[in-house]
């Protein structure tokens, strides 16, 4: 049940409802917008009647939710949400934001000279991996804590924020003093018990859709996260698994709108892994903020025909600042613009 307080509504008439609530059984989850707190109550309580709520002082709005996901409703935040970085950055906004970064951290001076160039492009995140989860066994599986050290120090010195994978639970408390975004993979979508951990957890998530997902099981993955108490969540379309072999994978744009009509959540468009071959990465990338994506994910590579891992899909430093000179000119189109470069922090 979603109960919407009247802008006017007073604390006392707030935990009056709250308390009404929570004797019925539901689990409340407060959300306080710039005018209006937004009361959303999960479970599966006592028999009650929806009117008894709408008639109660303070009250302007109560109904039933009849989706499965309850927090990742836009009921739940009809304004949308909106996540506030430690540097200022915006996701959630009018400013389209843009994550990049190769697809592993290799070596000191590989990460130190992407980040260099993600900033010189225009990007707010440098993204990249310390843990990779590969096909393969016998793949290279990324540098570990130290790769995260090199992504933070490389980071600071560009004035980049920093976005990489975290595969299991364990992993979380190690990376939390280098990073400012977990990012849940595709194989990762469905892992429960490592979304309820970062549901835990006070810093933003951004969760890829699984290759073979549906919406419907995306937003009820994003309800393990939101459930914990962690609202600072993104949603990541990287492309599905179809039949189509002209592309790694199928990227379902119209997900993007959809998405965004259903949840309040930012939603970010991942071109490289969407199609998996570098010439496409650049429309499809202008094709999902078309779409309305608030940001992007992609990979980027100082030499992509040396990379360690996905040098296919890998833009070159001058793609990535043509494609972002495009999307500055394509941001009004759609009533948007890009997030201003970054200040580095050492000159």
């Amino acid at each position: 049940m979603i109960v919407a307080m009247q802008d006017n509504a007073s604390t006392e008439q707030i935990v009056n409802v709250i308390e009404r609530m929570e004797s019925l059984g539901f689990n409340v989850h407060r959300t306080t917008g710039e005018t209006q707190t937004i009361l959303a109550g999960v479970g599966t309580p006592s028999h009650f009647e929806v009117t008894e709520f709408q008639v109660l002082p303070g009250v302007q709005q109560a109904y039933r939710i009849s989706s499965p996901y309850k927090l990742a409703g836009r009921g739940f935040r009809p304004e949308g949400t909106r996540i506030t970085f430690p540097n200022g950055v915006v996701v959630g906004g009018e400013e389209i934001v843009v994550m990049a970064g190769p697809c592993s951290v290799e070596s000191r001076e590989q990460i130190m000279l992407s980040a260099k160039q993600v900033a010189a492009a225009g990007g707010q995140f440098l993204r990249g991996g310390a843990y990779k989860p590969r096909s393969s066994p016998y793949s290279f599986q990324g540098m570990g804590v130290e790769g995260l050290k090199l992504m933070r120090e490389a980071a600071d010195e560009h004035g980049l924020l920093v976005i990489t994978e975290v595969m299991e639970i364990s992993q979380i408390e190690t990376m939390l003093p280098y990073i400012d975004c977990f990012q849940v993979g595709a194989r990762n979508m469905q892992n429960f018990n490592l979304l309820r951990e970062l549901g835990k957890v006070r810093k933003p998530v951004l969760m890829k859709r699984g290759i073979a997902a549906t919406i419907e099981e995306t937003l009820l993955s994003a309800e393990y996260v939101l459930s914990g108490g962690n609202y600072d969540l993104m949603l990541c379309e990287r492309g599905i698994r179809t039949y189509e072999t002209a592309t790694r994978n199928t990227m379902d744009i119209s997900a993007i709108p959809v998405l965004k009509k259903l949840t309040h959540l930012p939603v970010f468009g991942d071109p490289s892994h969407g199609v998996g071959i570098r010439a496409f990465v650049p429309p499809m990338a202008l094709a999902a903020v078309a779409a309305g994506a608030d940001g992007l994910l992609m990979e980027m590579h100082p030499n992509p025909d040396k990379a360690m891992s996905d040098g296919a899909q890998s833009l070159t430093p001058e793609q990535l600042n043509e494609l972002v000179a495009k999307l500055r000119q394509l941001a009004p189109v759609v009533d948007r613009s890009v997030a201003p470069a970054v200040q580095p922090v050492h000159v």
